[in-house]
């Protein structure tokens, strides 16, 4: 069935970003910057999370597929698609460390690497780069 969680995900072809973190964390606002390099949306505001033999497989509820609020502007549309979650991004917690140590996030069975909100303008492109082509 899957479990229904409180945040946005988008995605760099198979590779998926689940975005975590309060309201008005800049969820959205992160999703709409990693989209407008290149990334998919996978879904905004609410995320369905469903363990595959694949992986953790992420898709957007139904009443909220292919929208994205933009905030102070409306909601926008755009094309979404699931997709298989690889990273977790946590909002809520800033990294200090200039090369941290590898963190991990267990979600529905699934362990996945774990990063926090990095405060650099150059923090949405470290993403994409990681969705491009992950960790050395």
């Amino acid at each position: 069935m899957g479990t229904l969680v409180h945040a946005s995900a988008v995605a760099l072809g198979e590779c998926g970003l689940l975005i975590r973190g309060r309201s008005g964390a800049g969820k959205s606002a992160l999703a709409l910057d990693l989209m407008a390099r290149g990334a998919h949306l996978v879904a905004d505001d609410q995320v369905m999370l469903e363990p595959t033999g694949a992986g953790l497989q992420m898709s957007a509820p139904a009443t909220l597929t292919g929208r994205i609020e933009a905030r102070n502007l409306g909601i926008l549309t755009a094309a979404s698609a699931p997709a298989l979650a690889r990273y977790v991004v946590d909002l809520d917690r800033v990294e200090t460390a200039r090369l941290p140590e590898a963190r991990e996030t267990v979600i529905e069975g699934t362990p996945l690497p774990l990063f926090y909100r990095v405060e650099s303008a150059a923090f949405p492109s470290m993403l994409y780069v990681l969705l491009q082509g992950g960790l050395a």
